[in-house]
């Protein structure tokens, strides 16, 4: 169990080792596939090689040095001010603390900082996501359209967006 009061940090810079730890953590949650497990990997990568230029801003929120979500964003190419929110992840033992909430909100702030009005996630309408859709609704995002077997039969699209003031 986790002390509620320990200091939680924030981090922009993203470092070799958060390779393998974004690639442990994206599998801990039991959610995604192989091949997105490799996605989030390969956008660090980007991140790592190309810097800002590669379109890819990430939000570590650590614990004494451990992380325990992260997010990665970026704008949407060829929009005025959309953006896309890739990733978001909280490790399962760190789960119910509010952790993703304050994670979803400074990186919404630092999207919004670099001119963002518009935030767009999307996710698998599977059971299995409902969790997902569901913390996307509570944070102030709306479904704006479903796209029936998307990734696979079965498996659709969701798309959520929440507009900046």
């Amino acid at each position: 169990m986790h002390d509620i009061n320990r200091k939680l940090t924030y981090r922009q810079e993203v470092r070799p080792e958060d390779r393998e730890a974004v690639g442990r953590h994206v599998q801990a949650t039991g959610f995604f596939s192989e091949e997105e497990h490799l996605i989030a990997v390969e956008l660090v990568d980007e991140r790592l090689a190309k810097g800002e230029a590669s379109g890819y801003f990430f939000l570590f929120v650590e614990e004494e040095d451990r992380l325990l979500g992260y997010t990665c964003f970026g704008p949407i190419p060829g929009s005025l001010h959309s953006y896309d929110l890739y990733w978001i992840a909280v490790d399962p033992k760190a789960q119910g603390r509010g952790l993703g909430k304050k994670l979803m909100a400074e990186s919404e702030r630092l999207m919004a900082e670099r001119g963002a009005r518009r935030i767009y996630a999307d996710t698998s309408s599977r059971p299995q996501y409902e969790s997902t859709r569901a913390f996307y609704l509570a944070c102030g995002y709306i479904q704006k359209a479903l796209l029936a077997d998307f990734y696979a039969p079965g498996d659709g699209k969701a798309i959520f967006v929440k507009i900046l003031e």
